[in-house]
Formats: structure tokens, C-alpha cells, sequence
């Protein structure tokens, strides 16, 4: 199969779907895998790497998708992107079809085969492309909203472990997932207090029990968020947004200490923190009723080469299986790709963007036998 890798074209998005040593399994085994020229290099893999591995560059992201049957990409398509695409070509990336309407309803125009890195889920239930980007965004958006609480930019001016005779910061954390166990494991080994919030109680017990001990827990209702957050440093929301969650409402702001800073993770705005908007890494802090917030929804772009080969590391595999058996035959033979398959041939196969646009849903085995 030819394989295109394009350079991504979202704002201060530095990762690369592939590296160099898994484009290597790729040609060995046989494929053809065409890079867009730069693509890799700021994340710290030049061309010359991906030539070594046998990868031909090609000079515009438009001779890539043109050259490829497969694109794998990290961001969504971008209105630049829309008509790139076409029938039968296969796109493998973090879609997020649920809030994005025009791109949702570009995929179904294009008639390509859609398959969500962020749907997939193996035989445990864990989100499997999800997991290594969930942890880094985790430990990212800590260090993030720890920096921009300095004096020097414009924050509260504490120090996260405290000093002799003065109390450490507190940073209260929604979710007790990948991306909320990694925060807390990192801002615990500076010495801050954590409060873990959540409403799984077995979630909570088994942190405590196997993973951070000196964790403080509480479960997650309204009552509670209200009294932890009123004299909180640092506020992570971890938890993905569904429609009608609300953790912390606008007039829950007020309770909160001047210039305390919230880093919502899931940045959706309007989401889970409902005073929540999108921001970037050279714009990052935006400030509501006196409380800074932050709302960078690709945190691990920081840190694109270690993102870049903890997500190529993870998907090479399912890359190279619908490589080698094409769409059809791998999400029939292997169900952790099927659960992410949600756009084909220009119907609509995942519930939750059905849900959200009143888009009719059509069967999976409809397709398979149909298309």
C-alpha cells in the first residue's frame, strides 16, 4: 500500500504520525510510504532520516495525499485540508468528528474511509492510541500551568514544594485516568498537595492502593469541587466533557483565589469547565473573573519528539495491518481497529457524532457487505 505522511498544518502542531525507524516496518514489509518535506523536523526528525528508512519525500502536503491509498496524520483535517481526500483513501488520525461538524461533514462528502485513533479500544476497554498522549498531556499540562503560575508571568508567585515554615501548593485534579494519575504522580514528586477527584470510587481506590499512596482522594459532586477549589493553586481538569457535565460552573469562579490558575486538559470550550476557551502554546493564558485559565488542546506538541514516538510506537502496528489487509479485512479481523472506524464511503458509523448532529447512523456490517 502507498502510505502518505503529511507535514501538520495546525497552529503550533509539532508532531509527526510516523518516525523514521517505524517507516522502516513499513518498506520492508513491502509498502510504499511518501513524507512530506519537513514533515518530520520539528519534532526533531529530518528527511535525510526518513530517506535512510526508504521513504521517498515528496515537496507539498497535496502530492501526498495525492500519492498515498492510506494518510495517517495526528490532527484532524482543517478546512485547508478539505478536498484532499477522496473515495476509498484511508485516513488514520485523531478525528474528534462529535464537535467538529464541517470536517464531519467533509469526511462523509469525500466518501474516504475514517478510522479515529481516538476511538480505538482493545480487549481491557483502554483507549489504546489515547493512553500514551493522555499520560504526556497529563505530566504537560502540569508543568504548563506550574510555569505561567510564576511571578514572572503574570501568576500567583508560589512554589510548588513550598520552603521551611511555608505550606506547598495545592493542586486539585478531575479524573483519576491515564491523564490524571500522570499529573498527580508528577506534581506529588514536587512535593505539592494533590486532591484526586472522581466519581469512580474504584478508580480512587486502586490509586491509592497501587499507584500514588500519599494521593489525597475525594469523590466528585458539586459540594465537594466547591470546597476544594476555594483554596486551590492549580485546578487540572482530566476528565473528557460529554454532553452535561459541568465541574466548574462561571459562578464557581468566584469562590476561587485571585489569579489561581485552572488548566483544562480537555480544553473544550464550554465543556467540563464552562468559562473554558481554545488557546495555543504562544498565547496560552486568558483570564475570567480573575482566575487564569489555560486551554491548549494539543499539550503534547511541546514536546513533539517524545509524543511523536510514543504515538508512532503505539499505532505502527495497526498502520501496517490495514497496510497489509486493507480497511475491510483488518477491522473485520482485529476489533480494536473496528471500534474506530466511524466514517465509510461516506456514511456515518460512530453514534456519538450521529448524537451530536442528528446524522443518521449506519450499521458497520451494513458496510462491510454493502460498500
Amino acid at each position: 500500500m502507498k502510505i502518505g505522511l503529511p507535514k501538520e498544518i495546525k497552529e503550533q502542531e509539532y508532531r509527526v504520525a510516523i518516525i523514521p525507524s517505524n517507516v522502516a516496518k513499513l518498506v520492508d514489509a513491502g509498502h510504499e510510504v511518501f513524507v512530506e518535506k519537513g514533515a518530520g523536523a520539528a519534532a526533531g526528525f529530518p528527511d535525510e532520516e526518513y530517506i535512510a528508512a526508504g521513504a521517498e519525500i515528496v515537496e507539498s502536503e497535496k502530492a501526498c495525499f495525492e500519492k498515498a491509498e492510506m494518510i495517517t496524520k495526528v490532527k484532524e483535517i482543517l478546512p485547508q485540508e478539505f478536498g484532499l481526500l477522496r473515495e476509498d483513501q484511508i485516513l488514520f488520525t485523531y478525528i474528534h468528528s462529535a464537535n467538529r461538524r464541517p470536517q464531519t461533514d467533509e469526511l462523509m462528502k469525500s466518501k474516504c474511509i475514517g478510522i479515529a485513533m481516538e476511538d480505538m479500544m482493545d480487549e481491557r476497554g483502554h483507549f489504546i492510541l489515547l493512553e500514551p498522549m493522555s499520560r504526556i498531556a497529563g505530566e504537560i499540562g502540569f508543568l504548563t500551568g506550574l510555569f505561567y503560575s510564576q511571578t514572572t508571568q503574570g501568576g500567583a508567585g508560589k512554589s510548588v514544594c513550598g520552603s521551611i515554615g511555608v505550606k506547598p501548593m495545592k493542586v486539585v485534579i478531575f479524573g483519576a485516568g491515564n491523564v490524571g494519575v500522570a499529573a498527580a504522580k508528577l506534581a506529588l514528586g514536587l512535593n505539592a498537595d494533590v486532591v484526586l477527584m472522581d466519581v469512580d470510587l474504584l478508580k480512587l481506590e486502586d490509586v491509592l492502593a497501587n499507584k500514588l499512596p500519599n494521593v489525597r482522594t475525594c469523590y466528585s459532586n458539586k459540594a465537594n469541587i466547591t470546597r476544594e477549589i476555594k483554596d486551590a493553586d492549580i485546578v487540572l481538569n482530566c476528565v473528557k466533557w460529554f454532553p452535561g457535565l459541568t465541574l466548574i460552573s462561571r459562578d464557581m469562579l468566584d469562590v476561587m483565589q485571585p489569579n489561581s490558575m485552572i488548566v483544562d486538559i480537555d480544553a473544550e470550550p464550554g465543556g467540563a469547565i464552562e468559562s473554558s476557551q481554545y488557546t495555543t502554546h504562544g498565547d496560552p493564558v486568558f483570564v475570567e473573573k480573575g482566575i487564569r485559565h489555560i486551554g491548549i488542546p494539543n499539550l503534547p506538541s511541546s514536546v513533539a519528539n517524545t509524543a511523536s514516538a510514543a504515538l508512532s510506537n503505539a499505532s505502527i502496528r495497526y498502520i501496517k495491518e490495514l497496510a497489509d489487509k486493507g480497511w475491510k479485512k483488518a477491522c473485520q479481523e482485529d476489533k480494536t481497529i473496528e471500534y474506530g472506524l466511524d466514517f465509510v464511503k461516506g456514511y456515518l458509523t460512530f453514534k456519538d457524532t450521529s448524537e451530536s448532529f442528528g446524522i443518521p447512523l449506519t450499521d458497520k456490517e451494513w458496510c462491510y457487505e454493502n460498500c
